[in-house]
């Protein structure tokens, strides 16, 4: 008898972008994109498609990434995972400009002989544009593809998916490059991926852009090279025609086959607060069950049985919220730790930092037991060093806490608990000092303009005292406690110095201004919530705060 398990969709809550699948043996991995988050490359592993771990970042050392500078939203864009010859092959970009009409993106493949093991030193691959991806033949060539980025202010800057061979004994790219697919009429073709099946090969791409016209799309050939015919049936996967579903912005995804010949895909989605076109979240990944027809092109199930109703057969595919999978008993892991108390000389896996492979240059886990120290770097907005460890936001409503112990000599150093999308997106709640040496609690503010603000009008709707300052006197020395409370639209800050006795900062903050859609500023905007601590010194005396705790509880 078979069981059967309900999944809620996203499978991986929170900031995990543009994933890329694969099954070995009875094992599932997902990598996703990290952006300018450091490590990079996220993958994640299960066993029933319902319960996901992280299993490693991969990208953990400078030989294999350095993104010192590189814009927000750039970095790590969609990663390909695949294993073929007993390795773990992975493809990456780092992007290094997003602005004007170069992308500037350069491409890497590494390989390992597990997932959790030591990776190897980059194979360069070229820098032609983005989204990467290797495909293994059954023939035993390799082929790999990706996106031309055309510059050209009279062209489609989405100029098409480039095919060439790659040779691993001489690790690189040969022979000729041909562009094998223009894509629909959609447009903004990217997110390559090739497979072959009864002797057909498949171009799995996203289109439409990641935001709220995204789609998944398919093409096939008789031959690798093409011609590629497009899918008669319309969209593989598309929400941008039923902006009332539960799940937007789906597209950019994989596919794979479970053990007992059932198919999937897993793909790219956004879920938008209630009234709002705001993904506070960031973008997510969803799981979806698909079934090869009779002619030979993959429909999602769902897409089957409407049709089976007498709708029209050219209907797109539209993402469900909940899937039931068969044949995969339930394989849950241990639950995440909600405190950390930093009693390791080890980071938690939970946090990430920002771009910098060197980051024993602004923390330390062991030059005070207990605690973690962070040394003040440059500003919360700067792109080459700052001192600044986070983790995702999962849910969309939760409590952060952290207590710290910090001096301020001047008006420069500043360290607290910040509410984190990228350099132009935060609200910061800091400890600093004033002119006069009175050390002070405050909230900072930017709101995707570049500007600092310390005033903040409350969300009409949500009950709360208006103040023109949320300042507050501290005692010149001892511990200080901070807390963040989320509530889907709204954040508050709070402070004690005792950690049992709280003042709640009297202002209700816009936390919508935490997604991709608030745009704001330059360049793009791909990432999501984060949450963390902080410690600036402009100054360059290079302070440090010390970090008791850090505690994030989903409500």
């Amino acid at each position: 008898m078979s069981q059967h398990t309900i999944i809620q969709n996203p499978i991986l809550p929170g900031f995990n972008p543009d994933p890329s699948v694969v099954a070995v043996g009875d094992d599932f991995y997902i990598a996703t994109s990290t952006f300018e988050w450091y490590p990079g490359v996220q993958i994640h592993h299960s066993k029933d498609l319902k319960n996901w771990r992280l299993a490693k970042r991969p990208l953990d050392r400078k030989s294999l990434l350095d993104m010192r500078g590189n814009p927000d939203s750039c970095g790590i864009w969609a990663p390909c995972l695949s294993y073929h010859d007993g390795l773990f092959h992975l493809i990456y970009t780092d992007v290094k400009r997003f602005d004007g009409n170069f992308k500037d993106a350069h491409n890497y493949l590494t390989t390992c002989e597990t997932i959790d093991g030591e990776w190897s030193e980059p194979v360069y691959m070229n820098s032609s544009g983005f989204d990467p991806s290797l495909f293994h033949d059954d023939d035993g060539r390799k082929w790999f593809v990706n996106v031309i980025w055309d510059h050209r202010h009279e062209n489609n800057r989405f100029g098409g998916i480039l095919l060439q061979e790659y040779c691993p004994k001489q690790k690189k790219l040969v022979g000729p490059i041909k562009n094998i697919f223009k894509g629909t009429k959609l447009g903004l073709t990217e997110a390559p991926h090739l497979f072959k099946r009864n002797g057909y090969y498949y171009l799995l791409t996203a289109e439409g852009g990641t935001f709220y016209t995204h789609a998944m799309t398919m093409a096939r050939s008789k031959n690798i090279d093409g011609p590629y015919e497009e899918d008669p049936h319309g969209y593989l996967l598309t929400a941008k025609d039923h902006q009332d579903l539960g799940l937007q912005r789906t597209g950019h995804g994989d596919l794979f086959d479970a053990p007992d010949g059932q198919s999937y895909l897993v793909h790219l989605c956004g879920r938008p607060l209630e009234g709002e076109r705001r993904c506070p979240l960031g973008r997510e990944t969803g799981l979806q069950k698909t079934v090869w027809g009779d002619d030979g092109w993959l429909r999602l199930e769902s897409a089957i049985s409407t049709e089976s109703e007498g709708r029209a057969t050219t209907s797109n595919g539209l993402p469900e919220i909940e899937i039931t999978v068969s044949n995969l008993p339930l394989h849950p892991w241990p639950a995440k730790t909600e405190k950390h108390d930093f009693e390791s000389p080890d980071l938690p896996s939970d946090f990430q930092w920002l771009r910098t492979p060197t980051p024993e240059t602004f923390m330390s886990l062991t030059e005070r037991s207990g605690y973690l120290r962070l040394k003040g770097k440059e500003s919360i907005g700067s792109l080459f060093e700052q001192a600044l460890i986070a983790r995702r936001q999962e849910a969309f409503s939760y409590t952060a806490e952290t207590a710290l112990e910090f001096e301020p000599e001047n008006i420069q150093q500043m360290a607290g608990l910040t509410c984190y999308y990228n350099s132009r997106k935060f609200h910061y709640c800091y400890v600093s000092i004033d002119d006069d040496g009175q050390r002070y609690v405050d909230i900072m503010s930017c709101l995707g303009n570049g500007d600092q603000m310390l005033n903040f009008p409350l969300r009409e709707g949500h009950l709360g005292e208006f103040k023109t300052d949320a300042r507050f006197v501290l005692p010149a020395e001892d511990k200080v406690y901070l807390k963040a409370e989320v509530d889907r639209h709204v954040l508050t800050f709070h402070f004690s110095t005792d950690g049992q006795e709280w003042t709640r900062l009297p202002v209700n903050l816009d936390y919508t201004v935490i997604s991709d859609e608030a745009g704001g500023g330059d360049g793009c905007h791909f990432t999501g919530g984060f949450v963390g601590m902080a410690c600036q010194d402009v100054s360059g005396q290079q302070c440090y705060a010390d970090f008791d705790y850090f505690s994030y509880v989903e409500r």
